[in-house]
């Protein structure tokens, strides 16, 4: 949240929005893949709230049952944490995975964010891998669209402005950037937590770690059953605002840049009855009258969004507006960004119904279940992924995936099992949005197949420490390696090949 020194005594002070671009060629690059995509910020003039009350009351201390004893706890059954769940099950621990909602994938499922962008790096490799290639493979054929695979690098200006309208193609290369149907990976994903043998809580938020010394020795959730302990040997935070670790009195970093899109929020939706096809010749073929269908749209909405395919044509997929100047772990924040999604979803539905081509029989299909928080907290860990490390390459010893970059001009982005390590807590890892980097390398590790990245590699390491007592931070990295690559995950070839001459020598 942004405080505003010119704010009247006793009130807090966020902010709605104007809009402001920043176009391709900017050297914003995160953005300029936005514009690419019809993606518009938003920020802007002050809004005041109410002072909250300056009185407490007091909680007697008591006795807290404990539900049950683990080797690895996961809190939180987003991408990260699904995917940290079952490869540590696969490795041979016991996991308890806890989750507040009533399914997994978080994002990618409740909120909507069906989009899941580049999973292969500019040459067209497959570098997002292991779980993430997973669960791609599994899901139905109906349930996913995207580019086939031979045309994954492709560079033919025809075949790239085609996926560029479907969310697929960028600087003129196509990608592997699928969109999917929410609620089979849904499916797939709790079909994937029992094959392996994964013990799943949902409906249960946790809500503060147990701390002994510095080490981690489980969390405390809520529940209707009332209150209970979940004790583990390793912890895994895959809350996505590293609610564990902050709480635990670790320091976390919230930096943003305050140009780019990674820091704002808002309630994603679906309209159905549409004909994207028909939408998309509009937009080609018609600029002329696009652009004045979106200039109305400012006029009457303001805040107004352009549609993005999903996983089949008679949807449509809207990732905004997105509202910046709130704050994801402010309650009241958090409640004025739904409110606000809300009115701007229906006021999207009424203007496209009545004037864009392909919507005349649209309806107001779903409006996701989770709200779309993009940045709260960065953990800060023992290694961080900075900006310049994209123009240098370089690779880290204790790589534990790799990363696509967000333009060409970049190699592919070496993570390190360093950011998923608290740098003075011990006996837990945190995976997903907050891993240590700054603030440019957010706005893609943020992402939905680098969140399965970060997980797999902290469910890996979780379960081999809880298998030999070992703090993560103590654990033989090269272990963890070897796991990964068993589990089908990229790593870079120096890696591969260090491994391999290590293995040889011995």
């Amino acid at each position: 949240m942004t405080n505003d020194k010119d704010a009247a005594p006793g009130v807090r002070t966020t902010r709605e929005s104007n809009i402001f671009r920043d176009p391709p060629g900017s050297g914003n690059y995160s953005s300029s893949i936005g514009a690419a995509q019809g993606i518009e910020l938003f920020s802007g003039s002050g809004r005041l709230r109410r002072a909250r009350p300056a009185k407490t009351v007091f909680e007697p201390s008591r006795e807290i049952p404990v539900f049950a004893e683990t080797d690895v706890l996961v809190v939180g059954g987003g991408p990260a944490g699904t995917a940290a769940a079952i490869a540590a099950a696969r490795v041979g621990a016991d996991v308890l995975l806890v989750e507040r909602y009533n399914h997994l994938g978080g994002l990618s499922t409740g909120g909507l964010v069906i989009w899941i962008d580049r999973m292969t790096d500019w040459s067209g490799r497959h570098v997002i891998r292991g779980l993430a290639d997973e669960f791609m493979e599994r899901l139905p054929k109906d349930a996913i669209q995207g580019p086939p695979r031979a045309d994954w690098g492709n560079r033919d200006a025809e075949t790239a402005a085609y996926w560029a309208q479907r969310t697929a193609a960028y600087h003129g290369i196509v990608t592997w950037s699928p969109t999917i149907d929410p609620e089979a990976l849904k499916t797939l994903s709790m079909r994937m937590v029992q094959e392996a043998k994964v013990r799943l809580l949902l409906h249960a938020w946790c809500t503060a770690p147990i701390v002994e010394d510095g080490v981690v020795r489980g969390a405390i959730f809520e529940s209707k059953e009332g209150r209970h302990a979940a004790l583990a040997k390793v912890v895994v935070d895959t809350t996505g605002d590293a609610d564990l670790i902050a709480r635990s009195g670790a320091h976390c970093e919230t930096d943003v840049d305050a140009s780019d899109i990674h820091h704002c929020m808002n309630t994603v939706f679906l309209f159905g009855g549409v004909d994207m096809e028909r939408w998309l010749d509009f937009r080609r073929d018609e600029p002329d009258a696009f652009a004045a269908f979106m200039a109305l749209g400012r006029e009457r909405v303001k805040f107004f969004e352009k549609p993005f395919v999903s996983w089949r044509n008679d949807v449509a997929l809207f990732l905004g507006p997105r509202l910046a100047g709130y704050s994801a772990i402010d309650v009241e924040d958090l409640t004025t960004v739904e409110l606000r999604s809300r009115e701007l979803a229906v006021a999207h539905l009424e203007l496209y119904h009545a004037a864009a081509p392909g919507f005349s029989e649209a309806f107001l299909m779903l409006g996701a279940p989770q709200i779309g928080v993009r940045h709260s907290r960065r953990l800060a860990g023992l290694h961080k992924v900075t900006r310049q490390h994209w123009d240098t390459g370089h690779i880290w010893d204790d790589e534990i995936g790799v990363s696509t970059s967000l333009a060409p001009k970049f190699a592919n982005i070496s993570v390190p099992y360093g950011a998923l390590i608290p740098e003075r807590l011990d006996n837990i890892l945190g995976a997903g949005r907050h891993v240590a980097c700054d603030a440019s390398s957010h706005t893609f590790l943020r992402e939905i197949p680098q969140c399965w990245l970060t997980g797999q590699a902290a469910g890996v390491a979780a379960a081999l420490a809880a298998a030999t007592r070992t703090r993560p931070r103590d654990l033989a990295v090269s272990a963890i390696q070897r796991k990964l690559l068993r589990q089908g995950v990229h790593l870079s070839p120096t890696i591969e090949a260090a491994m391999q001459t290590a293995s040889a020598a011995k």
